[in-house]
């Protein structure tokens, strides 16, 4: 059991944030088996040849901080993770490489070399395997914290801790976090930050070592859907709103932005974003900006025309 201890210092400040780069430890993971799961089945795809990471990568209980440094926001870049990686402390490499309960013998043994080598490999399954899907994989992650921001300001931490992770509760000012480790650690003045990952799924997993930000990782809502293409929606809708339209009221059970719906569909982002502003207007779509983005979601009007429309299809 891991406790994190809500100090009076970091008790108020609970934030989210999205890391690009745990995206690609956990894509790496999948792919090299250690963090299979059935909902990223249809993701599958052969892994870079970058052997050093994948065996750092193998272990079961470690595999470092500093390749996936915590981020500083919902719109850190993997180019920005990256230069922190490359920027780490040797010593700090070094300490973190020897915790990791795997078989590291193909690393350099300089820690500043194979700091480096580890980060071109990162660089590299995230150039070949995570940028192309990055604009799909970050609007889910938008869509998570925007639901578990607004749980936090309706119900508190607790109520939003409840529906984290079944690892995962609030007893009085800790945070317990049900893993194999056995630690206590009291949350400075930075606070906890929560990182959503696509690839974590179904896992929880806590940053907890030194100089890194406590961060508690968990996996996203919404992943289980994620790789599978959209139901068509039914014609009748079709006939009435038009093919483009139709589709993109049937795409949007789970909040989404203009440029993930545009990759996804493989239409232009003005054509999409036209399409969606008449929806707007009808009143079966509504919008909530997150940062630069504007995320779409179907009203209850519109849920009830999909469903009346498949209802009639029946």
């Amino acid at each position: 059991m891991i406790e994190l201890v809500l100090t009076a210092a970091g008790a108020q400040r609970v934030r989210f944030a999205i890391s690009p780069l745990e995206e690609v430890l956990g894509a790496v993971q999948t792919l090299v088996g250690v963090r299979r799961h059935p909902a990223h089945l249809p993701w599958l795809a052969d892994v870079p040849d970058v052997p050093e990471l994948a065996a750092v990568l193998s272990a079961r209980h470690y595999i470092t901080e500093f390749l996936s440094p915590p981020p500083d926001g919902p719109e850190t870049t993997a180019e920005a993770q990256l230069r922190t990686v490359r920027a780490t402390p040797p010593h700090q490499v070094a300490l973190e490489l020897g915790m990791v309960d795997a078989d590291l013998s193909r690393l350099p043994d300089d820690p500043a070399t194979a700091r480096d080598l580890l980060a071109d490999q990162l660089e590299t399954v995230w150039t070949a395997l995570l940028a192309p899907q990055w604009p799909r994989l970050r609007e889910l992650l938008a869509a998570d914290i925007a639901f578990r921001t607004r749980v936090l300001g309706s119900g508190g931490i607790a109520s939003m801790l409840a529906g984290l992770h079944p690892r995962v509760r609030l007893a009085g000012t800790s945070v317990l976090v049900d893993l194999r480790a056995r630690e206590r650690l009291e949350i400075d003045s930075r606070g906890l930050l929560l990182i959503p990952a696509v690839f974590a799924w179904p896992n929880v997993g806590v940053v907890t070592v030194p100089p890194w930000q406590i961060s508690l990782l968990y996996p996203a809502r919404g992943v289980a859907s994620l790789w599978t293409s959209a139901a068509l929606p039914p014609e009748p809708l079709t006939e009435v709103l038009g093919r483009t339209r139709a589709l993109l009221l049937a795409t949007l059970d789970r909040p989404a932005a203009t440029t993930e719906l545009a990759a996804r569909h493989d239409l232009a982002a003005a054509t999409v974003s036209a399409h969606l502003t008449a929806l707007r207007a009808a009143g079966l779509l509504a919008s909530e900006r997150r940062g630069h983005r504007v995320l779409y979601r179907r009203t209850e009007l519109g849920d009830a025309l999909l469903t009346g429309s498949s209802d009639h299809r029946d």
